[in-house]
């Protein structure tokens, strides 16, 4: 087996990406890019009129990390009963599997408030909603970073981007290679945007969330899906779907 392809190609830029997330962690750790969290966040509170909030909240969902598996999950099974063909299921559970055991200790590990700690309960002093490492609150009100929603959008995407070449081939169509880029980079960039606006996530945390949803979005490329050994018990559903005419 031979790893598939990724862009930008090597492990470097993967090395890059986990040193970015590991020097951001430890700067917020330390105390720092406190003030570029809290201005931002001032300004899109100014800045953040009725209609434009109701349109952030809606476009928000496009990172709502259920709705997302369970899309690729229905999506896989189509390809799957349509190929006759057990591995276009894999991907969407390796996602699923990837992001439980990262995102969420993550979250839990460092054990951020939310910005809207200091209105909503636990009511903290504005101040105490920034530092990282609060683990004397109860785990639900410390779960701010990185964010989910924007970590899970390049991931579910992502698979969604790959699941659907082979879905539209049964049925005699292609994928532009456009709209397979739109699909894996518009959604995370909305919800970026949408996340941070909306006061839900610190600007750090949206960063945070970009860096892990980009590194885990790279290692699900790599794997070679066509090519997976599985059980004996398989091999009647054990044909190619990304290679597959």
């Amino acid at each position: 087996m031979r790893l598939r392809p990724v862009r930008p190609a090597g492990w470097w830029f993967d090395g890059l990406l986990l040193a970015t997330l590991v020097g951001l962690t430890v700067a917020l750790a330390t105390g720092h890019l406190f003030g570029l969290d809290r201005a931002v966040l001032d300004w899109a509170a100014a800045h953040r009129p009725a209609a434009a909030r109701w349109a952030a909240m809606i476009l928000n969902f496009l990172g709502q990390g259920t709705p997302l598996t369970l899309l690729a999950a229905g999506l896989g099974v189509l390809v799957a009963v349509r190929l006759r063909t057990v591995r276009p299921v894999l991907p969407p559970v390796a996602a699923f599997v990837l992001t439980t055991l990262t995102i969420g200790p993550m979250k839990v590990w460092t054990a951020r408030p939310a910005p809207s700690a200091s209105t909503k309960e636990p009511f903290l002093p504005p101040d105490q909603t920034l530092p990282l490492f609060q683990h004397d609150l109860p785990v639900r009100f410390a779960q701010s970073y990185p964010s989910g929603h924007v970590a899970n959008a390049i991931v579910w995407y992502g698979v969604l981007a790959l699941l659907l070449a082979p879905l539209l081939r049964t049925f005699g169509r292609t994928v532009p290679p456009r709209l397979v880029t739109v699909v894996r980079v518009l959604p995370p960039l909305i919800v970026v945007g949408t996340t941070t606006y909306l006061g839900w996530h610190w600007l750090t945390d949206s960063v945070a969330g970009l860096l892990l949803g980009l590194l885990l979005d790279r290692l699900l490329h790599r794997v070679p899906w066509d090519e997976l050994p599985l059980p004996g018990a398989l091999r009647k559903w054990d044909r190619p779907f990304i290679s597959a005419p």
